[in-house]
């Protein structure tokens, strides 16, 4: 049986450049490993380029800080769009190579966004994840949250306003946040990977932080904190039939919150203060999450209607806030590009990577299939009265 083609872009121009770059190997090494597909990176560096070659599968390539001097040696592709997707290599004898399916693994800003997936969508070519509706209302905190609220799941309580709106009228914004109770949390609407998120306490540290997501972002949302928080994550698969990995509890305190750094760089912070098992990609959470089953199961069921609503596909991981006492549970925000894919949870729940890209690859061909049989285009008599 022949090989499908798989095309893995990642990099871009984001703040999360770097996380997509891991995000998109471990996929390639997951779809080389299955024996099934013959995968193509394709590389989009800082400045927008696009690149494509072998050599690109090596995360030594990037963590060596070789990377600019072998880009500057090569040519960046070309992308040929019509019906399907092809790359075009530059040079005395271009050549053109077609792709079956193509798996985003672009973090936030130009890609996860929902712009790649626009791209795609024109290509008429089957994708892995979320299609452009359903990226761009989940890289959109506020509208993510309003999208919720209206299916009758929990929010804190949040303000929303563009960065141009603080910088004109500051004191208006101000007294539109002293609905909200301290502590709050600040963050650019649009960012992933907790990129330039701040937890508050006053109104001169609120300042600050807003100028400071101010600069990430055009549009910020600030939020209330939920009391008595357990932290919880939870990653599912599938389009219309729903698979979820176990819910996840990041082991970080109130003011030690689930930020960049403590995902990415301190490798969690934390020790494991008893009970449950330590794990996750940097051995920062515990699967499953501890919680009463009464909780544990609310969680997951409001992950599912979270994702449901916002009319999530292929995969997503819902953030969830949970007040233990009160026994409620707050729809946070909702990453449709897990980083990694959320691998480590999935190994645990009893997928390996291997088996969860190529499901995605499937559960991408399958809604492709079903779209194309929608009727997009008809004839018309319009154009004979001119």
């Amino acid at each position: 049986m022949e090989k499908l083609t798989v095309a893995v872009i990642f990099g871009s121009r984001s703040a999360e450049h770097d996380v997509s770059i891991i995000t998109g190997i471990s996929i390639i090494k997951a779809l080389d490993l299955s024996g099934k597909y013959e995968s193509v990176p394709i590389y989009i560096d800082k400045k927008g380029r696009w690149f494509s070659a072998n050599e690109l599968k090596d995360i030594a390539l990037f963590s060596s800080g070789r990377i600019e001097g072998f880009l500057n040696k090569q040519k960046p592709i070309l992308i040929k769009v019509g019906d399907g997707l092809q790359l075009m290599k530059q040079g005395l004898k271009p050549k053109l190579l077609n792709i079956d399916v193509v798996f985003p693994a672009t973090h936030g800003t130009h890609g996860e966004d929902g712009e790649l997936m626009g791209l795609l969508e024109m290509a008429n070519i089957p994708y892995v994840g979320c299609d452009v509706p359903s990226s761009a209302i989940a890289m959109d905190k506020a509208l993510a949250k309003i999208i919720s609220q209206s299916q009758g799941i929990l929010t804190s309580k949040f303000v929303w306003f563009y960065a141009d709106e603080f910088n004109n009228s500051q004191k208006q914004i101000i007294t539109r946040l002293k609905e909200l109770k301290y502590p709050l949390f600040v963050k650019p609407v649009h960012l992933g990977s907790s990129i330039a998120i701040s937890r508050v306490k006053d109104e001169s540290e609120l300042i600050n932080a807003i100028e400071v997501a101010a600069h990430y972002d055009n549009k910020i949302i600030v939020e209330e904190a939920v009391n008595s928080l357990i932290e919880v994550t939870v990653p599912i698969v599938g389009n219309e039939s729903l698979q979820l990995a176990l819910v996840e509890q990041p082991l970080t305190t109130a003011d030690n919150f689930f930020d960049f750094d403590t995902k990415y760089i301190r490798g969690g912070g934390k020790k494991s203060n008893g009970g449950g098992k330590q794990t996750g990609a940097q051995g920062y959470s515990k699967l499953p999450a501890d919680l009463p089953k009464e909780l544990y199961l609310l969680a997951e069921n409001t992950a599912k209607d979270v994702y449901k609503a916002i009319g999530c596909s292929g995969i997503a991981r819902i953030d969830l806030l949970i007040d233990s006492k009160a026994e409620k549970v707050y729809f946070n925000e909702i990453n449709p590009l897990p980083g990694s894919l959320y691998a480590h949870n999935w190994r645990e729940a009893g997928k390996s990577t291997v088996n969860l890209v190529s499901e995605l690859v499937d559960l991408a061909k399958e809604k492709h299939q079903k779209k194309q049989r929608l009727q997009t285009v008809f004839d018309t008599n319009y154009l004979k009265q001119y």
